[in-house]
């Protein structure tokens, strides 16, 4: 069980250090390719800090654990809102002013659904995997053409200081690359089989370990990127990280898992389901209530996904 633990850490510390020299690899790249700030800002950042989660479902689909890969993705999805948005409000109120959020975050909620009722399928084959992959490029095409017409001078600023600035050398950016890559495979080979270990040592279900432990852990890029956003006053980096990383998390995560292989997960409940749509819905008010996610609101976020965790753990 000790050994199982230290795995656990081992993995959770090799995702987060492998996302942060994936994407600091890959924006210094982006950089020297002639990308902007804003474009790197909304791919290659939003998509590296969901590295872990991809790696982690991935592995978990491979290795036939469908409850661990599934429920990383439900479970990220209500930990990026409830716990880590929430935080970034309480530090800081967010007021969004790209325009393109406003658009994300009515679309997280059709998306959310989606998954719900792929999810509560017995067998999610391959071609629904292709679909999500296929609506994902769409979404990342459509998110870059709005971005670059409606940002204004401020939110392009925003995004300059957030993004990694260039390297000198691109064997620099490639380096850190495959580093990145080598460490998110190590990680989350070895986050899955301390977390199956975990999960038989306490008796409880596969999928309340992806719903809570993994999920919060391969979420840990997230949770840096909004909470340094909030604290250096990057609202839209904040939040756009959160409402772009949750429909990556369905439309790519669970498209590629799917791909990889039909994924089972009959440990994940509709309840489960259900919290992360509910969390996806209590997000559009939040955020049109004045265009601005007030302390209050995030508390409300923090006890919401408190109390998903009190009732799912132990199960």
């Amino acid at each position: 069980m000790v050994l199982d633990i230290l795995s656990l850490i081992v993995g959770l510390i090799l995702l987060t250090a492998g996302a942060e020299a994936l994407v600091r690899g890959s924006s210094s790249l982006g950089r020297h390719l002639g990308l902007t700030p804003l474009v790197i800002g909304l791919t290659v950042v939003a998509f590296g800090t969901s590295a872990p989660e991809m790696l982690v479902s991935v592995s978990g689909a491979l290795q036939g654990h469908g409850d661990i890969a599934v429920g990383n993705v439900v479970g990220s999805n209500i930990f990026n809102v409830g716990a880590i948005l929430g935080i970034s409000a309480i530090l800081c109120p967010l007021r969004v002013h790209l325009q393109v959020l406003k658009l994300d975050a009515p679309l997280l909620i059709p998306v959310s659904l989606g998954a719900a009722w792929l999810v509560s399928r017995e067998n999610v084959s391959r071609w629904m995997g292709a679909l999500l992959v296929c609506l994902l490029v769409a979404y990342t095409v459509f998110s870059i053409y709005q971005a670059r017409r409606e940002a204004s001078g401020d939110v392009l600023r925003e995004f300059e200081v957030g993004t990694p600035g260039p390297t000198r050398r691109l064997g620099t950016d490639a380096l850190l690359i495959l580093v990145g890559l080598g460490m998110l495979v190590l990680g989350s080979r070895l986050l899955v089989n301390s977390s199956m270990s975990i999960a038989r040592a306490l008796g409880v279900r596969e999928a309340v370990v992806g719903l809570t432990i993994v999920a919060a852990g391969t979420s840990m890029p997230e949770f840096a990127t909004s909470i340094v956003a909030a604290l250096r006053r990057h609202p839209d980096i904040a939040v756009g990280n959160i409402v772009g990383s949750n429909l990556f998390n369905v439309l790519g995560i669970l498209g590629v898992s799917t791909l990889v292989s039909p994924l089972e997960a009959p440990g994940i409940s509709p309840v489960d389901t259900w919290v992360m749509v509910a969390f996806a819905v209590a997000l559009l008010p939040l955020l049109w209530t004045g265009q601005r996610l007030q302390r209050w609101e995030g508390g409300l976020l923090i006890g919401g996904y408190v109390l998903y965790v009190w009732t799912l753990w132990p199960s």
